[in-house]
């Protein structure tokens, strides 16, 4: 027979303070989420300025600062296909006060380098900001007038030469799912940016490279370029004529340079909330929209389901693409 466990008065009066000071922790911390923010924001790009990453993250923390009550500190953190940026935030204190301008090299870097410094899982979906589109681009002078001439061309000859901004950039991605899905024949030439891609076919140094809307546009337009598609799932507002990769039958080429926003793991979920509509209202802004689209960035929005529900097809449609195309780290 089991003797009943005796609790005597200092027992009970323990268990109550414990059970006091629980509960004004928790209510502390509601408190605290509530309030938030009562200090300047952090909000780490892990790309250098002037990207469409950087420019889709300082026009969003602008606008989102003034519906939040608070300056949004932008802060350049390049290196590393933006490991560097994102082990930043990965190790911050989950409070509110740190974020991180996520994109897609973010998804796939942990598919492709070894020895990351942080986890996917430490970091978690908040909201997303907005698309640019990638353009296949090509001299001016080139004889091919889009990306059906082109792929027919490369598979006809020994191939062409594709500048991209080194492994696992969108410009890899792109090059991956011609190569892959549809036999274009692409030996990749990897420089360290998109601007060095740029300059190799302006140059003829290669023959082709993709890049950002926001980035080709001024060579489009002042001529010194071609584009021969853009590879995302709607028109560029401010370059309409451009026809998509699929329009022009290649449904699987559906890749962009996009930007989110991502959160420390263990954030409590009334700051995510309240940064996600935050942003989400700053893309519906008439003046954001009208910037955004006018430089060819598309804003996107939404809540912080749908974002999860874009990052987590995001990692399974590149995760596809690294396994076709072995992708490792240089």
């Amino acid at each position: 027979m089991t003797t009943p466990r005796m609790t005597t008065p200092r027992m009970t009066t323990r268990r109550i303070a414990l059970a006091a000071a629980l509960a004004a922790a928790l209510s502390a911390g509601t408190a605290g989420a509530q309030e938030w923010p009562t200090k300047p924001i952090r909000l780490v790009v892990p790309f250098s300025a002037g990207g469409a990453n950087d420019i889709m993250a300082r026009l969003a923390a602008e606008t989102a600062a003034k519906t939040l009550g608070q300056p949004i500190i932008v802060d350049n953190k390049p290196g590393a296909g933006a490991s560097i940026g994102a082990d930043i935030v990965a190790k911050s204190a989950p409070d509110g006060y740190t974020f991180l301008v996520s994109a897609a090299g973010v998804i796939s870097n942990g598919m492709i380098k070894k020895g990351l410094p942080y986890k996917d899982e430490d970091l978690v979906p908040v909201a997303m900001i907005g698309v640019a589109p990638s353009v296949i681009l090509v001299p001016a002078d080139s004889p091919y007038k889009d990306l059906k001439d082109f792929i027919a061309a490369s598979k006809a000859g020994p191939g062409f030469h594709w500048a991209t901004a080194g492994t696992g950039s969108t410009p890899h991605f792109v090059q991956g799912v011609l190569q892959t899905r549809y036999g274009a024949k692409l030996d990749v030439v990897p420089y360290k940016s998109g601007s060095e891609s740029i300059t190799a076919v302006l140059g003829h140094q290669v023959d082709a490279t993709s890049e950002a809307s926001n980035v080709a546009l001024p060579y489009l337009k002042s001529g010194k370029l071609k584009a021969l598609a853009n590879t995302w799932t709607t028109h560029i507002a401010a370059y309409p004529a451009l026809a998509t990769a699929a329009e022009q039958g290649f449904p699987e080429l559906r890749i962009a340079h996009w930007a989110g926003i991502h959160a420390p793991r263990g954030t409590p979920d009334a700051i995510l909330d309240k940064m996600n509509s935050a942003i989400d209202a700053a893309m519906k802004t008439p003046a954001v929209i009208d910037r955004l689209k006018s430089s060819g960035i598309e804003p996107v929005g939404g809540t912080r389901a749908s974002f999860a529900e874009f990052v987590k097809a995001e990692r399974t449609r590149l995760g596809a693409i690294v396994k076709a195309t072995g992708m490792k780290e240089d």
